[in-house]
Formats: C-alpha cells, structure tokens, sequence
C-alpha cells in the first residue's frame, strides 16, 4: 500500500524528469552561438557500432561560431561529415584532412523566430508532462480515500501539495523557456 509520502515523492521524482527532460529538448536547439551539444546525438559507425561523434574526437568551439571536430582515428572523416550532413542540423561540414570544421551562419531572424516557436512547443510538452504526472497523483489520492486508507482531510492536504508541486514545476519550465527564447534571440 502506497502512502501520501510515497505519492508526493514519486510524483515530485516524475516532475523533475519532465523537467530535465524540457531542459535536454532545449539543449538541442540552435541559437546563434555553437555549442558542443548540438552534435549530441548525432552517430558515426565506429568498427561496427553506433558512436557518438563526441565519443569519437575531441570538439572545440574556436570561435562563437563555429566547430571543430577533431577525430582521434583520422580515417573517420568522411563518416563523420557523411553523418553531420544526415542530420537536420543543416550544416555544411568542411575537412581538411584532419579536422572537420562546422560554420554556424547567422541565424535569419524568420529563423529565429521559428527555433523561439519550436522552443515554447517543447515547453508546452514539458507542462503538459507535468499536469499528466498531477492527474495521476491525484487519482491515486481519490483511490486511497475511496478505499477509507487515508481520510478525507489528509487526501485534500496532499492534493494541495501536489498543485504546489505542479505550480513550482511549471515556473521552471516557463523560467528555462524564457532563457532558451532570449538565448535564441540574442543577436
């Protein structure tokens, strides 16, 4: 039997995945500068398997924007180009026979507008993520009272608490949302 602590803990566990979960969408889209991160994701065919290009060779950010990828097996090159041109990172990688180098160019502002777009969908998944892991708290809740395991008072405590918890998750989201868009739109 599952208790009111049991309930706000895992509940609380589940909003802090949908959190970092937000967090890691934003991590994957671009704003005007590079960032090592946009490549997470991305895989070469090491020997076989598939590999994180960053687990393949060191990558350098020697100017805001741009990339340097340099393969610690030289013969990974052209997969590692073939690989960032598959992907919709939309870049043009260049190699010069030992490193590849990725030129971010300038954000457009419809660009811009259409990345601060995709960002306030990946935040409207995260709260809707959160408000999902609320309604199944409070089921679970509603259970236990109907079952006389808990009374009535301390079920309305808890689902107190658990709109608390919803609220708190949902200004974070909204706070890195904020962050993600001014980052985007930093000129």
């Amino acid at each position: 039997m599952a208790t009111i602590d049991d309930i706000l803990f895992d509940t609380e566990h589940r909003m802090l995945g949908a959190l970092e979960a937000t967090e890691e969408e934003f991590r994957h889209i671009r704003t005007g500068r590079a960032n090592p991160l946009m490549l997470e994701g991305i895989t070469v065919d090491y020997y076989g398997t598939q590999t994180p290009i960053t687990q393949v060779g060191n990558v350098s950010v020697p100017e805001p924007r741009m990339l340097v990828i340099t393969p610690w097996d030289k013969s990974l090159l052209g997969a590692i180009s073939k690989a960032i041109l598959n992907s919709d990172l939309s870049l043009n990688p260049s190699n010069d026979g030992a490193n590849i180098r990725l030129v971010l160019p300038p954000l457009t502002e419809e660009r811009r507008k259409e990345y601060a777009r995709l960002a306030g969908k990946k935040s409207e998944d995260g709260k809707v993520a959160v408000r999902n892991v609320r309604r199944d708290a409070i089921e679970h809740l509603k259970k236990l009272e109907k079952a006389h395991e808990i009374s009535e008072d301390d079920s309305r405590r808890a689902q107190e608490k658990v709109q608390k918890l919803t609220d708190d998750y949902i200004k974070k989201i909204d706070a890195a949302h904020d962050k993600k868009v001014a980052e985007i739109m930093e000129v």
